[in-house]
C-alpha cells in the first residue's frame, strides 16, 4: 500500500471521529472527493428531482470530475487536517 493510500484511509477514519460535525457543503465536499478517490469520475444518470440527497452527492461529484485519484486523495487529506485544527 502507498504512503498516499495509507494517509487517505487513516484520514477516512478519523473524518468519523471529527469533535465537531461539519456543515452539509462541507461533507458534500468530502463525499465528493472520496469517490472521486476511490471510484473515479461519476457516471450514470443524475438522481431524479424526487432524491434531492442524491442529486446533491452526484452534483458535488460532477464537480471534480476529471480529478486524478491522487488529487482527490491529497484534497480529502488536506481538509480533514483542516477540521481537525478548527
Amino acid at each position: 500500500m502507498s504512503d498516499l493510500q495509507a494517509r487517505f484511509d487513516a484520514s477516512v477514519a478519523e473524518s468519523k471521529t471529527l469533535a465537531k460535525r461539519p456543515d452539509n457543503a462541507v461533507l458534500l465536499k468530502l463525499y465528493a472527493l472520496y469517490k472521486q478517490a476511490s471510484d473515479g469520475d461519476v457516471e450514470g444518470k443524475r438522481p431524479g428531482f424526487t432524491d434531492m440527497v442524491g442529486r446533491a452527492k452526484y452534483d458535488a461529484w460532477a464537480v471534480i470530475k476529471g480529478t486524478s485519484s491522487e488529487e482527490a486523495m491529497n484534497q480529502y487529506i488536506a481538509l480533514i487536517e483542516s477540521l481537525k485544527a478548527g
